[in-house]
Formats: structure tokens, sequence, C-alpha cells
């Protein structure tokens, strides 16, 4: 039905439609990755360590199942890519930490073992910053993943790898997790959707601070419709998380069709403290005005976030205390900056302040819950700036104003998490320069399959202006491009078998 070079532009929800009926094999859709992977990687970097032989084994394994007539999973015989923040058993782990160079899991994470679950066949990791700590995707391991859009800037973080794979086709299915905004900022800077779920539907099971809500596993997709596949395959209760509880996948599967023109929205650009670049401003102010005719209402809202910054600070800074306290007072050199300003900052705080910090996050909370008494949704924009380059570590400033930490320039995005509300980032067109803008949308309290409908709604509306349409990028563009050094520091070669890096080059 398709030449094996057209498999990799279906989507996860068509490719598991055609391997149902005997029309695709799983075996030439591997391939078709695989190869898609070889031309493509060495641009951006997004693909890590690979089990390619393993995963021809059960891909074939797979196909055998289908000619039998087995009963099939939600994800079966579809290729995934595993951001490198979930063990995966028999296959490099790295965390994107040079302390991790050599770690191969005996056991898969709780995600993990639910994506094969579903009959999803491991393939690769996907390229993270060191522990997930920032939203540019550089480590000393692997190097940095550049933008599909332009290899020299940066693709967000920490799900960079996993956005970047998605963009350019490699894989159909892609993991990512969220703390400040790590699944909905490289969605947005790289065109492709980012759901941040509510706490406990997916299960985390490397959480260290497991009654903590502020970190979550969640899907990703080249359309909402992937990413509700995704989610489908991964929600329910695990003994691994206290946050989880059981709960039908089926109701992601398909959320409820929306009318948007019954929908109340309310947007704002800053939640009123986040700093925002001037020319993301006036973008999303020209977006909203082309959308506003879509919805019932659309209006500006107030909302007092009270002292997010601070709050998010310190929840922030236990969550890496707990992690990595003991390796940061034995050998605090062989952590990265992110990961020791984090400890820190930990390390001076009080007991006070953890008690604060849980009170004012309750207080946001109630106060944010308040507003969806007067609108369904609220929209803003993702990430405060467009992508800049990858080797610039984070951005330090935001319209000449000095920012006070590496992560400031998240609180788009972390003042959501903060609330715990669901939230995904929406590809909306393209900025001044070219490269992908997302819409954030914020739904309802435990409203999920509410959002998810908005979101699928809003896609197929914003499918039909270019002004609005998610963007593409080239991969003839790509194949043909020199790969940029995006090598951070120096370390020897990886030698474990499992650890190729798939675009030909460790980062050395």
């Amino acid at each position: 039905m398709t030449e094996p070079e057209g498999l990799v532009d279906l989507s996860a929800v068509e490719l598991r439609r055609h391997i149902a009926t005997k029309e695709i094999s799983p075996v030439e859709l591997l391939e078709a990755c695989i190869d898609r992977i070889a031309a493509i990687n060495p641009a951006v970097n997004a693909v890590t360590a690979t089990c390619y032989e393993r995963a021809r084994q059960e891909a074939r394994a797979a196909e055998a199942a289908v000619l039998r007539g087995d009963a099939l999973g939600l994800l079966h015989g579809l290729p995934a890519g595993i951001k490198d923040l979930e063990d995966t058993a028999g296959l490099l782990t790295t965390y994107g930490s040079p302390n991790f160079r050599g770690h191969v899991p005996a056991q898969d994470g709780a995600v993990v073992h639910l994506l094969r679950q579903a009959g999803a066949i491991v393939v690769a990791k996907t390229n993270v910053p060191e522990m997930g700590a920032g939203a540019n995707t550089r480590n000393g391991v692997w190097g940095a993943t550049g933008n599909p859009f332009d290899p020299m800037k940066n693709a967000g973080g920490s799900s960079g790898g996993a956005a970047a794979a998605l963009a350019c086709d490699m894989l159909p299915v892609c993991t990512g997790s969220d703390t400040g905004g790590s699944l909905r900022i490289p969605a947005a800077l790289c065109g492709v959707v980012g759901f941040r779920p509510s706490p406990g539907l997916v299960p985390v099971s490397r959480r260290a601070l497991g009654w903590s809500p502020i970190s979550v596993i969640g899907p990703m997709g080249r359309t909402v419709e992937e990413a509700c596949l995704q989610l489908a395959a991964t929600a329910t209760g695990h003994d691994s998380d206290p946050l989880s509880y059981p709960v039908g996948g089926s109701d992601f599967l398909n959320p409820p069709p929306v009318d948007l023109g019954s929908l109340r929205v309310g947007w704002t650009i800053d939640f009123g403290f986040c700093p925002v670049d001037s020319g993301i401003r006036a973008l999303f102010l020209q977006r909203m005005a082309t959308i506003r005719p879509l919805f019932r209402s659309c209006s500006e809202i107030a909302l007092d976030m009270g002292e997010a910054d601070r709050c998010f600070d310190i929840l922030r800074a236990g969550a890496f205390v707990a992690g990595f306290r003991e390796v940061y007072e034995r050998a605090p050199d062989t952590l990265g900056p992110n990961v020791r300003a984090n400890v820190a900052m930990a390390q001076a705080m009080t007991l006070d302040d953890a008690t604060w910090a849980h009170m004012e996050q309750t207080r946001i909370f109630r106060r944010f819950q308040q507003v969806f008494q007067e609108v369904d949704v609220i929209l803003s924009p993702v990430t405060p700036v467009s992508p800049f380059p990858w080797n610039l570590p984070y951005l330090d400033s935001i319209n000449g104003v000095q920012l006070e930490n590496y992560y400031r320039w998240l609180a788009l995005t972390y003042v959501v998490t903060l609330a715990t509300n669901p939230a995904l980032a929406l590809p909306c067109g393209v900025d001044g320069v070219g490269m992908p803008f997302g819409l954030q949308l914020t739904g309802r309290f435990r409203g999920d399959a509410a959002l998810l409908g908005i979101a699928r709604a809003m896609e197929a509306a914003f499918a039909q202006t270019p002004e609005t349409r998610r963007p593409r990028p080239d991969p003839r563009r790509l194949a043909q491009a020199t790969p940029a050094l995006k090598a951070i520091v120096t370390h020897p070669p990886i030698l474990n078998a499992t650890a190729s890096n798939a675009g030909g080059k460790v980062a050395v």
C-alpha cells in the first residue's frame, strides 16, 4: 500500500490499524524507521543508544502474532523511543550523565513495561539534559540535540530527543516526562504535541519523592491522536507509584468530541509574572486574534499565582536533593552545574521553607481552580522565546532583564505544574523567524480526557489555515546536512554493544 520510505510519514494510529489488517508488517515498519534514523539523526542527534537486533527479533515475533490472529495490544508492532531517564532492561540508560556511561538496567521502568505490554517495540533511547535538569537537551555523554527546523538551535528539554525524533518521523512512539515543562517545551520548539497529564495518571516508578505531584510521565506525538494512543496504553495504577490509581485507558483513546463554538476560553500572556520576550508577546496576541472566532468567548484573564517562583524553587530543589545528595556530598564534581545548583539550593533551605512551599502550592492550586468557574480552558504561550542556539546552556535574560537562575525562563510552564492541572503543548504555526510556535492548553483539575478533546478539535481547526497549521521540517534538507559538532564534554567512547549512536558518532 505504501512504499517503505513513506511508512514513517503515517501516524501511529494509521500504522497500528494497517498492522492489524496485514497491510503493513512490523518488520518493514521497523526497517523504515531504522533507515530514517540513519539518514537524519546525524543532523539532530536525537536518538542515542539503540538495540536494533533485539528490535528486529521482536518485530518478527509481532508479525507472527498478526498472522496467527492473536489478540493485539494498542501499540502492537510500533517502534518506540524511550527517554533516557527511563530504565530499559538490557539497553544502555545513561540519564545523560557521565556517571552512568556504562549503566545497563536489569529491569524496565514502569512506563516501559506498560509500553511493551501494549505491543510496542523498544528501538532506542532519546537524548536528555543531564539528569533531566534544564530545557536544553545537551550532556557530556551524547552531546546536544539540535532543532529539526535549524539544527544549530536547541530542541528544548528535557524531552528534547523525543520531540526531535518525532518531528523528523524517526519513530511513531516516543515517551516524555515533565517537571517544569519538559514535555511541553520541547514539543512546542519542535512542532509536535506534548501532554502533561494529571499526577498519578501514568505511573512513575523512578520518583524518589513518591508523594510529590510535580514530576509526571506523559505521552508525546506528532498529533493529539498519537498522544491519546500512548496515554491509553500507559494510564493505570501501579504499586511503584503511590499517586497512581486504576483508570480506564479507553477513556483517553477517543476523548469526547468538542464543539469549539461552545467553549469559554481564557487567555494570558504571562500569568501575571512570567518573563516573556516582546516578540512572543506580539505573536501570541496575533494568534489569539486569529483563533478568537472559533470560540463562544475568548477573553484575557487575571490570575493570582502568589509566590510561584519561590515555591517552585523549593519544591524542585527538594526533589533534586532526594535524588542526588549522596553523590553531591561524595563527589560533587561528577555532577553537572545544573544538578549541583539545585542540590546546593536545597541544602540552604530549612524545614520552614519546605512547609511554606507546600502551603503555598496548596494556595496556588485552590485559587487556580476558581478560574475554571468562568472558563473551560486557559491558553498561553508555552515558551517565552524562539529557540536559541544549543551552545548556550540556558537563557540568562529576556527583554534585557537578567534571570536569576538557569530555569527561570520556564516559568510559563512550571506555574501550571504547581497548579497540577493537565496541560498540553499544541503546534500553532511558526514564529517570525520560521521556528515552531506552540500554545499551552491548560484544562480543569483531573480533566485530562476533556482537555484532549479540546486539543483535538483545535488541532483540526488549526490545520485549515497555513498561519496555524502544524509546521513540518524538511527531511531532505536534514539528510543532506553536514552533521554539526554537538559534543559538550570530552569522554572516552562508549564500548557497550547496545550503545551504538544511531547518528554514526558518539560525542567525544
